[in-house]
């Protein structure tokens, strides 16, 4: 197993491909996007049954190397200080197949 930073990012689905493109300037070479977030937060509820992307929420995926993480950061934190939404970083492990 490798040790790597995965990265969890909920923003607004409107937001979602500056988010990616964001990550691909950064390097990151894949992502996860999960469509229709649900939960609650300081924007008040998101329930997913939205008539426009505009309330929806979806969350990027990302696992990168360590040494990374910081530009990953670097490169989101723009966009959830001009968007909002969450980032959360934590330690994970890779299985290598």
């Amino acid at each position: 197993m490798k040790s790597v930073k995965r990265f969890e990012i909920i923003i607004e689905r409107l937001h979602a491909r500056d988010v990616t493109d964001a990550l691909e300037r950064a390097g990151v070479t894949g992502y996860s996007l999960l469509r229709d977030v649900t939960g609650t937060g300081d924007r008040g509820d998101r329930a997913g049954d939205e008539l426009t992307d505009v309330f929806r929420n979806c969350c990027v995926i990302v696992a990168v190397p360590v040494e990374a993480a910081d530009e990953v950061v670097e490169s989101i934190r723009p966009l959830l200080k001009a968007y909002g939404g969450v980032c959360l970083v934590s330690d994970a492990l890779w299985v290598n197949h």
